[in-house]
């Protein structure tokens, strides 16, 4: 028999139990996305792309282009990386403005891209399908 692949176990996991909603959107918390992904892949890898320095010499894990930000997100599997991007939100899920993102803001896009690249890899995908709608829709 063949072996299932990553994204088939992944994909094959329930996690409806550990879904939430805030603001009515549904999300998976990233600590149980990564204790489902850890349970069979101990040596999951996550990267935070890239490592970026400010004007001040600083090193931050956050992108901008003087309007908005967004963070880049690897997770690793067995040798195959998913990535994902993702704009810094405020608490309503509009970008945050440059020069007005903290590392906490930046902190938890970071944690939320990570769910998605994780997604990637199929767990709770379906927590995002009809993510890409557009708004009016």
């Amino acid at each position: 028999m063949a072996d299932v692949s990553i994204f088939t176990k992944l994909n094959g996991i329930d996690v409806s139990s550990k879904v939430k909603t805030k603001n009515g959107l549904t999300y998976l918390s990233w600590s149980s996305a990564v204790a489902e992904v850890k349970k069979l892949y101990p040596d999951m890898e996550i990267k935070i792309y890239p490592h970026v320095m400010d004007q001040f010499g600083n090193t931050r894990f956050w992108h901008d282009d003087g309007k908005t930000g967004w963070v880049e997100v690897g997770v690793t599997i067995n040798g195959k990386e998913e990535r994902e991007v993702l704009a810094i939100m405020d608490f309503k899920n509009k970008a945050i403005p440059a020069d007005s993102i903290t590392s906490t803001d930046a902190n938890k896009a970071m944690k939320r891209c990570m769910v998605k690249a994780i997604a990637l890899h199929g767990l709770g995908l379906y927590v995002y399908y009809g993510d890409d709608l557009p708004e009016d829709v």
